[in-house]
């Protein structure tokens, strides 16, 4: 399939681009948005409106396909790239990507994504978001050429071995985390509610205790609302720091703490990522070896989750070399292009890690579609529900595109 023409086009993200280095600060709420300066290098507010750039691939039949360029909600912390401008990244991708792809013709996708992977200006890889939204269009060409799934072809050229089947969607509340959790639990989402604990104050308790409130709430509600009695999530929060704030980093109060959240929610099983933000790569690495030590010391099943400091492959590959982590996961933005994020799936799956395929409120549609089909081909544990921060349009977009993906597949099988 021949590349005839790129066209780009700048758009709006399912939510915005927040300044976590000022949320955490303690910047205060009025009303959506928040009052005080910016302190991360890029932004204008401290909450912004998230931009996607749309790449659209015309091919030599006349097809379009597309991919979106978007970046995470926290750009700019925990080691990511700056907050992204789509009209910046329209203007790279025509001096940069544009004659890279005219007039190619497509016959796989990883070459060519490693391709537009290893482009540098000026010793500089492209920004995250544009080698995202550019790997997509490029894998959707592919399956748009072979009359496939995007997931088909994942699994054929990096010779995966997986069976292609829908995998647990991961349900997040935003700030509304009591009425949009009722929504997940009604709608018997695998594993809930993420809950953004971003902030001490409000969210997580000078002692920890608003935090425990919430779950004891959270525990009952399930027990009072799911509508078969053998449902049973897994509860995964996020909170972003906070608990190795309240406890000046150390490892031992905090396992007493995450292993006493453990005791709290059982008999459902418990995921906290993100307790402690160490400051670096190594640091964050050798903080989670122990924090992992001291939660078995303390016979706790609780599983750390990894997020910030581990956003590219490498970085995934050192975690999970150091046993620093119980889930993984790859934030599929922060590696830029999702050859990136497959890679990495399936390095954490071969370890015998929880691959949990996830990403960013502050995507698209369509991004979010082609993660679907990233997940269900590299045979990750959970997929993000996304973009947004409503419950309903995300486990829609991801859960629906699962479903047909699955039953494409399964059709063309039967009829063989």
């Amino acid at each position: 399939m021949r590349i005839v023409d790129v066209v780009t086009v700048p758009g709006r993200t399912g939510f915005f681009a927040d300044d976590q280095a000022a949320i955490r600060a303690a910047a205060l709420h009025d009303g959506f948005g928040y009052v005080g300066e910016p302190l991360t290098p890029g932004f204008l507010r401290i909450r912004q409106p998230g931009e996607s750039l749309s790449v659209l691939l015309v091919l030599g039949d006349g097809s379009v396909v597309f991919g979106d360029c978007a970046a995470v909600q926290y750009s700019g912390a925990g080691g990511r790239d700056p907050v992204f401008s789509a009209d910046a990244a329209a203007a790279i991708v025509a001096a940069h990507v544009t004659p890279l792809l005219i007039d190619r013709e497509l016959t796989a996708f990883r070459e060519v994504a490693d391709e537009i992977e290893g482009v540098r200006i000026l010793g500089t890889p492209l920004h995250t978001a544009i080698r995202y939204g550019v790997s997509q269009a490029l894998l959707a060409a592919v399956a748009q050429g072979r009359r496939v799934t995007m997931a088909e072809v994942i699994r054929d050229e990096y010779s995966t071995g997986i069976d292609i089947a829908s995998v647990p969607l991961y349900a997040q509340t935003g700030d509304d985390r009591h009425g949009n959790a009722e929504k997940m639990i009604v709608k018997t989402v695998d594993v809930l509610p993420h809950a953004l604990i971003n902030a001490v104050d409000g969210k997580l308790g000078q002692d920890g205790e608003v935090l425990e409130a919430y779950l004891a709430w959270l525990v009952s509600r399930i027990e009072a609302l799911r509508p078969t009695p053998d449902y049973s999530p897994r509860i995964h929060i996020d909170t972003y720091g906070t608990v190795g704030l309240i406890f000046d980093g150390d490892v031992e109060r905090a396992a007493d703490y995450l292993a006493g959240l453990g005791r709290l929610v059982a008999p459902y099983p418990l995921t906290v990522e993100h307790p402690i933000d160490a400051g670096s790569r190594d640091a964050q690495i050798e903080t989670y070896v122990a924090l992992r030590r001291a939660l078995a010391a303390r016979a706790s099943t609780v599983k750390l989750a990894v997020d910030e400091w581990c956003n590219t492959l490498d970085d995934i590959r050192a975690f999970v070399d150091a046993g620093a982590a119980d889930v993984i996961h790859v934030k599929t933005p922060d590696l830029g292009g999702i050859g990136q994020s497959i890679e990495a799936l399936l390095l954490v799956r071969e370890a015998g890690y929880e691959a949990y395929c996830g990403g960013t409120c502050n995507e698209t549609d369509r991004s979010a579609q082609v993660s679907a089909h990233v997940a269900m081909a590299c045979g990750a544990t959970q997929v993000l529900a996304k973009p947004g921060m409503g419950v309903d349009e995300g486990l829609m977009i991801v859960g629906n595109e699962m479903a047909r993906t699955e039953a494409l597949i399964a059709s063309r099988l039967i009829r063989k």
